[in-house]
């Protein structure tokens, strides 16, 4: 599953799991960086259905649609200018998958089977080879549940409220603080509760809680960890 790098050191499959705000994006993205992997935010891939399932008006609970839907769409990350944006068909999406509307409707698309058998595949090929780290929901459950090296990144509802309310506001969006960590534990009542890869810590995933944490804490806890794995 993991493949040699440059320096010899094994270059892993790194699985960062939990729930909606945690700050999974944040620490993939810095953690990826420092060991010279990719990120795969297979979260994005289903917010970018979701976002096209909203654009053309389809029932988030026609398997057949979503089948149409999804056997053609291409997505891809790409980082050529020094950000990381996601491309649907080649349309930059980046922004428009970070609404609270399309982040609830997700949650819905992602417990469709015709979605979760298509990007499975997609991200399976995409982390095959290692010197990966991917977040999501079900990486090390589901996607690669032999992964060399788990985490399980979670903060309390009302920090990741909060979090999202900080970033959204940032934006100029006009939310409210009690609002948005409504939609934060409704998403987590959907993720814990759907039939289909329900979202839950892998056995051999160390569980990080950043609730109060900054963010440089959690990311050094987790390179130290990959580092030595990497030296087996």
């Amino acid at each position: 599953m993991s493949r040699s790098g440059p320096s010899g050191r094994r270059k892993l499959i790194v699985a960062i799991d939990g729930p909606s705000g945690a700050g999974k994006s944040s620490v993939t993205k810095a953690l990826a960086e420092r060991l010279g992997y990719i990120h795969i935010d297979t979260g994005a891939m289903f917010r970018t259905v979701a976002l096209l399932v909203s654009r053309q008006g389809i029932d988030p609970q026609d398997d057949a649609a979503l089948t149409r839907l999804c056997s053609q769409l291409i997505i891809e990350f790409d980082s050529s200018d020094g950000s990381s944006r996601v491309l649907a068909n080649g349309e930059d999406v980046t922004s428009a998958i970070r609404s609270p509307e399309i982040s609830l409707l997700t949650s819905k698309i992602a417990a469709m089977p015709s979605v979760r058998s298509h990007l499975l595949l997609q991200q399976q090929m995409l982390g095959a080879r290692g010197g990966v780290v991917l977040e999501g929901r079900d990486i090390g459950t589901v996607v690669f549940p032999a992964a060399e090296a788990k985490f399980y990144l979670t903060a309390s509802a009302e920090e990741r409220g909060r979090r999202r309310y900080e970033e959204l506001k940032a934006k100029g969006e006009h939310v409210s603080l009690e609002q948005t960590v409504a939609e934060v534990q409704m998403r987590d009542q959907q993720d814990f509760t759907r039939e289909i890869a329900p979202l839950r810590r892998a056995d051999d995933a160390v569980e990080i809680d950043s609730t109060g944490l900054t963010l440089e804490t959690v990311i050094s806890g987790m390179e130290s960890l990959v580092r030595t794995r990497e030296n087996r």
